[in-house]
């Protein structure tokens, strides 16, 4: 009897139209250079039930924004997959955490940048909440490090210090303040 190996899947990002509108998909690993084309991501804003928000440093490893610090997780849905689900999942792979509640923040959040090696982020990228069961356990290829924050200092570095960030989480924390979201006072 022959044992044929599992096929292993290729990730794949939905890509968009300028109305944001899916008009395909393409492998993750070739979307993100120079020519990005539009395509779905997320951004999940991670909170402890105490209200502290979870920060991650990017690994050194990682092909956009290497060593920086962000929201709690990123990521695109697959064809298909709901966003929710797309969250929970990368909740789960990348930070070993459950989400016990999910809900949207900014949900027409869209932004481009690019990064100091050219590589460009062009995403429609909704934002939600999540309330997390317990301390994350990274996986070292994509957090190098985590904390616990009062989601009124988190504010505090993106007005003063946004370098630090990245481009997205800076995006996103203007939006969440101004819109009252999330508040600088605590």
């Amino acid at each position: 009897m022959t044992v044929t190996p599992p096929i292993e899947q290729v990730e794949q990002v939905v890509l968009l139209d300028p109305d944001g509108a899916p008009v395909g998909s393409m492998d993750k690993a070739r979307v993100h250079g120079a020519e990005t084309p539009l395509h779905l991501a997320f951004s999940c804003y991670g909170f402890d039930r105490d209200g502290r928000m979870l920060l991650t440093r990017r690994a050194l490893g990682k092909q956009t924004w290497p060593g920086v610090w962000t929201n709690t997780c990123c990521g695109h849905p697959s064809p298909g997959e709901d966003l929710e689900s797309a969250i929970r999942r990368r909740l789960r792979s990348e930070l070993g955490v459950e989400a016990a509640s999910l809900r949207p923040v900014l949900p027409g959040f869209r932004y481009r940048a690019v990064a100091p090696d050219g590589v460009v982020e062009n995403e429609v990228c909704p934002v939600y909440f999540a309330e997390l069961r317990g301390d994350p356990a990274p996986a070292a290829e994509e957090v190098m490090d985590w904390r616990w924050v009062d989601p009124a200092d988190f504010l505090r570095v993106v007005e003063a210090m946004p370098s630090v960030l990245s481009p997205w989480s800076v995006l996103q924390g203007v939006e969440l303040s101004a819109t009252g979201i999330l508040r600088r006072e605590s």
